[in-house]
């Protein structure tokens, strides 16, 4: 009986910590973001919020996703971004968005979001999609789940995981992506690694690797684009 009370107890305590952890659910109709941290008002989840009094229209609104974003950098991709930034509204709602443009052959880079999964809906070309499973057990490999898309088809990319989209089609693709946080957050693995500010010890990376350090201190003296935009 005492080992069962233990299991028990040790399990709500699992639970009240991940409860813990999780976004808060709004206790109101909403918490409209103010970017200005002296602004005053009430701090909920990394922003302030505004008074309700003075809410507008304009603070769930935005206007332009319409419109492709520039694909003529060397990735060949744009991600416009619409979180919290974008619409102070989506504070502590749990839902953001993204346009994705690519040229022909474009790539959004190897990346993951920390804090959202992501469904990806392609309006228009083919995009090549995969992620990648976290660490398995040992002497097992990561496995790759990756998917043609076409016009209409819709995947999904859970929360945390690597993942990537590219255009395998000598047109133009376009796709939307909806995420379930207010701000999913964006870790570029190859600028994240090799584009750090200070960098990492090339050593660490030659190791990590298993490179010499000519090729590591060759990947760090280029530059990195970044694609994501708001």
């Amino acid at each position: 009986m005492a080992f069962r009370f233990h299991i028990a107890a040790a399990i709500l305590a699992l639970v009240f910590t991940i409860v813990h952890a999780s976004d808060p659910s709004p206790l109101q109709d909403f918490c409209v973001a103010v970017p200005d941290a002296n602004a005053g008002g009430v701090f909920v989840n990394g922003k302030i919020c505004k008074d309700p009094k003075l809410v507008e229209p304009e603070d769930f609104f935005f206007q332009g996703l319409n419109k492709p974003g520039s694909i003529s950098k060397p990735l060949g991709s744009n991600v416009t971004q619409v979180n919290v930034n974008q619409i102070p509204g989506l504070n502590t709602l749990g839902v953001s968005l993204a346009r994705l443009d690519f040229a022909p052959y474009g790539l959004n880079p190897p990346h993951i979001h920390p804090r959202a999964t992501e469904v990806l809906f392609v309006l228009e070309g083919t995009l090549l999609v995969g992620f990648v499973t976290s660490n398995p057990g040992m002497n097992m490999k990561n496995k790759l789940f990756t998917k043609v898309l076409n016009p209409g088809d819709v995947f999904v990319f859970p929360q945390g995981l690597i993942h990537f989209q590219f255009n395998q089609g000598e047109t133009d693709a376009v796709a939307f992506a909806g995420f379930g946080s207010q701000n999913p957050g964006v870790i570029t693995i190859a600028n994240a690694v090799f584009g750090s500010d200070p960098p990492i010890s090339p050593d660490v990376l030659a190791k990590a690797f298993q490179v010499g350090n000519d090729v590591i201190k060759k990947l760090q003296s280029q530059f990195w684009w970044d694609n994501n935009y708001p």
